[in-house]
């Protein structure tokens, strides 16, 4: 029998050979069932699936966790969509009160923490957690660091794809290479992109040269420009203090975004946050933000998140608003004179924010100079008696980093 011939006859069997071995080669190199659905993880497979999956979100939960439980479902939803991504993004859990070692080794300390591990390398998330918000902020993961956008309407879909939770910076003008390296160090928490045809984004952002780089938060409805200098001291600068809004409405997700920030927060403490004199002097805030961007300035109302104020010393006869100056952790002061920008009349809120504004400039410069909780605490004067200590005032507060340790 000729050689090509004979070849010809075995060729059916090697493929069938090949057929049966591929899968027990696949096995062995991937033990994991991937379906769409979420990994059940223990202390016998958490490394071979770090190391297996160049994408994978982790779950470390507690059975009795309440937040635990509400969270599960979402996960459940937001599995298949992840799984199905062109670079998949494979979600897990861990029950981190059953396997305390395996808890103890990534530094569990509350329930549930969530944490994503690119290519074994971990990344603690603080992002939202309903699934479609959570599918679009963990796509970020895998998207290019820089989108390069090559028409209006390539920029207009982009837009509408970022979404509305994290700031979107669009360079117009400007060789990707100019951002790269920073979009990197913050792709966790803003997109990055250059355009290279935008003849109708001038009007539309409204810039009038180029280069141009420009901040947006569609969450705010806000907008800023920078046209340099592009030195990287400078456009760092620009881009950390454009990832939060003006003014920031705290509540538990916003705390979260604030954890790797240092400025100092100028908080406005009010009753509701969403009547008329509040929005009167959230205005106002902004006005004085807009000319500081060194500090972070926020506010939060009582009825929204009492908890929270409460941990400043904010009680029922406290006369509100109160401003504070907090450096994000432990300290904070109260700034005299405070409730006095709360008068109905926009331009004397105005006149008298700006008598605070050099109060709280004069504080924030001799911060480490003066013992925390006295600077113009007139409220200790009302409640030396029954006013918790400073540790425990901060209670609430580390309470909604981690939420909770058990219901």
């Amino acid at each position: 029998m000729p050689p090509s011939i004979r070849l010809f006859s075995v060729f059916p069997f090697l493929l069938l050979l090949l057929l049966i071995i591929s899968p027990t080669i696949n096995a062995s190199e991937n033990p994991f069932k991937v379906d769409g659905k979420v990994l059940e993880l223990d202390e016998s497979n958490f490394d071979a699936s770090i190391s297996t999956f160049d994408y994978i979100f982790v779950d470390f939960y507690a059975p009795w966790c309440g937040h635990c439980k509400r969270l599960a479902p979402e996960l459940d939803k937001a599995a298949p969509v992840l799984a199905g991504l062109k670079k998949p993004i494979i979600v897990a859990k861990v029950n981190a009160d059953k396997y305390k070692c395996l808890a103890c080794k990534h530094e569990i300390d509350g329930y549930p923490t969530l944490k994503i591990f690119v290519h074994g390398v971990s990344t603690e998330y603080y992002g939202p957690r309903p699934a479609d918000l959570l599918v679009r902020f963990l796509t970020k993961f895998v998207a290019p660091d820089v989108a390069i956008l090559d028409s209006d309407s390539a920029i207009s879909e982009f837009v509408e794809a970022a979404g509305t939770h994290f700031p979107i910076f669009i360079g117009f003008g400007l060789n990707e290479s100019m951002i790269s390296n920073l979009a990197v160090k913050y792709k966790k928490k803003a997109w990055f992109s250059v355009a290279k045809e935008f003849s109708d984004n001038m009007t539309s952002y409204d810039f009038d040269k180029v280069p141009a780089l420009i901040a947006t938060h569609p969450a705010h409805n806000e907008q800023s420009i920078f046209y340099g200098p592009f030195e990287d001291k400078f456009l760092e600068d620009y881009i950390k203090q454009s990832l939060l809004p003006l003014v920031l409405p705290i509540n538990e997700d916003s705390l979260r975004s604030l954890k790797d920030d240092k400025r100092k927060i100028v908080l406005t403490i009010m009753e509701d946050e969403t009547d008329e004199k509040s929005n009167n002097l959230i205005k106002v805030l902004k006005s004085a933000a807009s000319a500081n961007r060194d500090l972070i300035f926020g506010y939060v109302g009582v009825k929204q998140f009492e908890d929270f104020a409460e941990s400043f010393e904010v009680y029922k006869k406290t006369q509100l608003p109160k401003m504070i100056v907090w450096d994000g952790n432990e300290e904070y002061y109260t700034v005299i004179g405070s409730e006095s920008i709360g008068e109905s009349d926009p331009g004397t809120q105005i006149l008298k924010f700006l008598e605070v504004l050099l109060v709280i400039i004069m504080m924030i410069l001799t911060m480490g100079k003066e013992e925390p909780l006295t600077v113009g605490t007139r409220d200790q004067m009302d409640h030396s008696r029954n006013a918790p200590s400073q540790s425990e005032a901060r209670e609430p507060h580390r309470v909604t980093d981690k939420e909770d340790k058990e219901d």
